[in-house]
């Protein structure tokens, strides 16, 4: 992937291409509908047009993007790229509606049909390539800086494709099918363009509420953080993106509890540099240390880390254990450790916790259980990630 400024770079420019195409495109169909009254014709136009202000907010949103962070903002202001995509996309249902409003009207009224011109029809069909072109450029921009915006507005200009196709179709069975055809196809344009619209409101207000960081780069920072030697395991990873090339992270690391304090802090602190230098994340690490020398807490540890594999196969639901503890009494014993879930495990932290400690006083009746049942932000076990 580019580096943040080339990627603000490359994304404006795919903006300005955007808007010139659209434009075009967009004067070329208004013409071709006012002169032979399809109201098709019309729809396919302002879905243009509309394309042209996505690549109007596109440019603004990568331009706004590049700011630097302020005492106002000071994650940055990357996440203007998801604000202005939801604007296209609450701009592309409204103008949506509006047509099939259009459509519907003109279905019931006496108006004649369409009459169009043999050249109207081979412009129309050009047009097609013209959008060809433009869905190809943007596939190959948004694969370059990993855009989810760009990479939007190239299935959203291989769907216009598709709905010029229908509006030349409709132009060559008008004759035949009769008056109703240009109204009927304006109407079937307008519904795709809600059904777009919707779609990419969902997609837009999921990324601002916060959705699940992406798989890759949990993997990532799980694999690079698991080199370091006196690693010994990682838990409670949580993730925020304020935008491309803004994430923040926070991660436990686990080390030995009998090395060198110094050590291990200066392992951390290394961690965290390494990350930083990079340019990509920024890393904050809280340091566990871990008991790895005794015997009988090791025996424990996976005693109790079996149980709790056991109870995830059962409910179908992943769960691990970390921070594990033993203290040893004369009467009883306390085995202290937190155990990581997802929001979708079917037990309470309540019944989990009972659940567990039912299990570990079959192997001794005098162990006690201190539980803290946290939540795995990244939905997925660190084990699971390969």
């Amino acid at each position: 992937m580019e580096n943040t400024k080339e990627r603000l770079s490359k994304g404006k420019a795919a903006g300005i291409v955007g808007i010139l195409a659209n434009v075009a495109l967009f004067i070329v169909k208004i013409v071709i509908g006012i002169i032979s009254g399809s109201i098709a014709v019309i729809a396919d136009a302002i879905n243009n047009l509309s394309d042209a202000g996505s690549s109007v907010f596109v440019f603004v949103g990568y331009h706004f993007s590049g700011k630097p962070a302020d005492r106002e903002h000071p994650y940055g202001h990357a996440r203007m790229e998801y604000l202005c995509g939801l604007f296209i996309s609450v701009i592309i249902t409204v103008l949506g509606i509006e047509l099939l409003r259009d459509s519907v009207s003109k279905l019931f009224s006496d108006t004649e049909g369409a009459h169009f011109e043999i050249v109207s029809i081979i412009v129309m069909a050009v047009t097609m390539l013209g959008k060809a072109a433009l869905a190809i450029y943007y596939s190959a921009v948004a694969k370059r800086i990993g855009s989810d915006a760009l990479r939007a507005s190239a299935i959203d200009s291989i769907g216009d494709i598709f709905a010029t196709g229908a509006v030349v179709a409709g132009m060559l069975l008008a004759p035949v099918t009769g008056r109703y055809t240009d109204a009927v196809l304006g109407g079937a344009i307008a519904i795709y363009i809600i059904v777009l619209g919707i779609k990419l409101v969902w997609e837009a207000s999921d990324t601002l509420i916060g959705k699940a960081p992406d798989r890759e780069i949990i993997s990532s920072i799980v694999k690079k953080i698991r080199s370091y030697d006196g690693v010994l395991g990682i838990h409670d990873l949580v993730v925020h993106s304020y935008g491309a090339g803004r994430i923040f992270a926070s991660v436990h690391v686990e080390v030995d509890a009998d090395g060198d304090i110094m050590v291990s802090h200066d392992l951390c602190d290394n961690i965290e540099n390494d990350f930083r230098a990079e340019g990509k994340i920024e890393l904050v690490i809280h340091m566990d240390p871990v008991q790895n020398s005794d015997p009988r807490v090791n025996a424990l540890r996976a005693e109790v880390s079996e149980i709790i594999s056991h109870i995830a196969a059962e409910q179908g639901s992943p769960a691990s254990m970390h921070d594990f503890r033993a203290v040893f009494g004369v009467t009883h014993s306390n085995l202290i450790f937190d155990v990581a879930v997802t929001d979708e495990f079917p037990l309470s932290d309540r019944e989990m916790s009972e659940y567990i400690e039912k299990e570990v006083k079959k192997l001794d009746s005098t162990y006690n259980t201190v539980i803290t049942v946290d939540r795995d932000y990244t939905t997925n076990r660190f084990g699971e990630i390969v």
